[in-house]
């Protein structure tokens, strides 16, 4: 009982402050990142912000632009209160879905959503229809805006969520986005089905509309789903406070200047852009948006608009620096600072850019976590040391972002953390601001990810001796390629489909180009003629091109039994190590 109230008191002493001042309207506002447009617009209201071709928009321009996107949700009743989109039941908000590449719309439509108080969804332009229909009815999205160029793709995804949804069924209002750029047929095609054109929707705002930040930080600013790493995607919600740490986060980590020209070969709709859509507007910066990422088009971009960042997958990198001559711009006229993150990028790709005057900083994070929230935090002692050794150890995940609280690898039957001996494996966990809501409608998945008072990434991973920590493997089922998660299970489930296969299991190969991609081990049915194994490979590969995106598709097919356990589970660590002996697709010994 005497330890009890001995408790009690140091609970009480913890609680405790030196006075009894309450919050009020003067010393506490909402963190929201929304605010960073509104002081760029005052600041610097004729710098350039953001350059497509030759669409330019200064920063006064860009905020009339997304507050008149804002003031035209609500007039058109896309306000709070319309359609209930949060893990929280008691939270009304409208979500609006994104269908495009990296141009202005969808720069705008993340300050223009959330300006109405309602929620972005920027919706990956690679998945297919089937998938973007889930995401639709998942969300419950009320407006679906779509360049051009994919208009086709979300009228198919809304057919089939009309056809399953039946007498429930409500159609969003769709908004096409035009690009000088595509073919006018599109745009034609899109407004006989009776889409509104996104510049006529925005002459229905108010340039000077009245916006207000939300009352509550913790109000979700984002919606994005992972993709589809379980049975279906899922939905990672995201608040006003983590988007607001997070965007300055990168300014710090990163040590950006007021003014940075910003390239956008990372694409927006990939966790919200790194949150550098946010960033861009906190230091004053230019947006220079590329419609298609070529690495000719970066070393032009580079020379022509004085790029000073971008960001990438390694796989974007490895395009860079194994270009043809002719297309690169060498040397080049400043140093251009690159941050990847995605999948852990080869020592040699870090080495090579290196040699090309490209500053690396290597990240690591997910989709829960706003995208990257660790950093291989750069120590001037490894100036000194040789290029390939300073490239072996910038290939580590690091240390944690600024503004996560806490990063740790542990044993995950116990929580403990793991020794810094950079040989023992646990499962890398993260606790903070930058961490999730949570999954939209899905609290088993939640309890799972938040489980013991973490959150759970499923990658594995050793602490080095000196805090910086290192993957050593994925999460068994994922394969990432160029940067976007794959899961096998669905890849072999569509695989069972085809009438010629009777078991199937799908691993990651070596890709030259992609860093990995799914390599598919089957076993044929009996009585399957198997004479003209690659004539049967190219069946199977076109069979999943039309059941799944094109990047899930099995880049090679190995025919043979599959090695199982005394139980009857597939061995896969042995199929792993076949793909890996296998080398890249390209220079397969098979």
């Amino acid at each position: 009982r005497e330890r009890n109230r001995s408790t009690e008191r140091e609970e009480m002493a913890v609680e405790r402050d030196i006075d009894d001042l309450p919050k009020n309207a003067a010393n506490y506002t909402a963190l929201t990142p929304l605010g960073f447009l509104e002081r760029a617009a005052l600041v610097h209201p004729n710098r350039k912000s953001l350059i497509h071709g030759s669409v330019e928009y200064t920063w006064l321009q860009t905020y009339q632009r997304c507050r008149r996107l804002a003031s035209a949700l609500i007039r058109r009743s896309f306000g709070p209160g319309s359609t209930v989109l949060t893990v929280i039941p008691s939270v009304a908000l409208v979500l609006v879905a994104i269908i495009a590449p990296n141009i202005p719309a969808m720069y705008e439509a993340h300050f223009g959503v959330p300006m109405a108080g309602a929620v972005v969804n920027a919706v990956n332009i690679r998945l297919n229809a089937p998938t973007i229909a889930f995401l639709l009815g998942h969300s419950s999205s009320a407006v679906v805006m779509v360049d051009q160029e994919f208009f086709k793709l979300a009228e198919e995804a809304i057919k089939i969520l009309a056809d399953k949804s039946k007498s429930t069924f409500k159609p969003p209002l769709l908004i096409v986005i035009a690009d000088e750029s595509c073919d006018p047929k599109g745009l034609q095609y899109a407004l006989e089905r009776g889409a509104v054109e996104y510049e006529k929707f925005l002459q229905t705002g108010d340039p000077e509309f009245a916006w207000k930040p939300p009352q509550d930080e913790w109000h979700s600013i984002a919606l994005g789903y992972t993709s589809g790493t379980t049975a279906s995607p899922k939905g990672v919600v995201l608040h006003h406070r983590g988007a607001y740490l997070m965007a300055l986060s990168n300014v710090v980590v990163w040590g950006m200047k007021e003014g940075a020209v910003y390239l956008w070969t990372l694409p927006m709709f990939h966790c919200n852009g790194w949150c550098f859509t946010w960033t861009l507007a906190a230091i004053c910066g230019t947006n220079i948006c590329l419609r298609q990422v070529t690495a000719k088009g970066v070393y032009s971009a580079i020379a022509k608009y004085g790029a000073t960042h971008f960001c990438a997958a390694p796989v974007v990198l490895n395009t860079i620096v194994n270009v043809p001559p002719d297309e690169t711009i060498l040397p080049l006229p400043h140093v251009v600072y690159v941050m990847t993150a995605g999948a852990a990028p080869p020592p040699s790709v870090l080495f090579a850019m290196s040699e090309r005057g490209f500053r690396v900083t290597h990240t690591y994070g997910l989709s829960e976590t706003y995208g990257p929230s660790t950093i291989c935090a750069w120590k001037p002692e490894w100036d000194s040391l040789p290029p390939i050794q300073q490239a072996r150890l910038n290939a580590r995940q690091g240390v944690r972002y600024i503004a996560l609280e806490g990063l740790e690898v542990v044993n995950p039957k116990d929580m403990t953390p793991v020794p810094a001996d950079g040989t023992t494996v646990g499962e890398i966990v993260f606790r903070g601001n930058a961490v999730m809501k949570g999954y939209l409608k899905n609290p088993k998945a939640n309890a799972e990810a938040f489980a013991n008072g973490w959150f759970h990434s499923g990658d594995l991973g050793v602490k080095n001796p000196d805090g910086y920590i290192e993957i050593k493997d994925r999460s068994k089922d994922i394969i990432i390629s160029g940067g976007e998660n794959i899961s096998s299970v669905e890849v072999e489930n569509t695989l069972y489909q085809h009438p010629a296969i009777m078991e199937a299991s799908v691993v990651a190969r070596p890709d030259r180009r992609w860093g990995e991609t799914p390599c598919a081990f089957v076993t044929l049915k009996p009585g399957v003629d198997q004479s003209d194994e690659k004539r049967l490979a190219e069946d199977i590969m076109k069979f999943c091109r039309e059941k799944m995106p094109a990047y899930w598709v099995p880049k090679s097919v190995v025919f043979g039994p599959l090695p199982k356990t005394a139980t009857g589970k597939v061995q896969k660590h042995l199929l792993r190590a076949k793909a890996k002996e296998m080398g890249s697709v390209q220079t397969s010994k098979l």
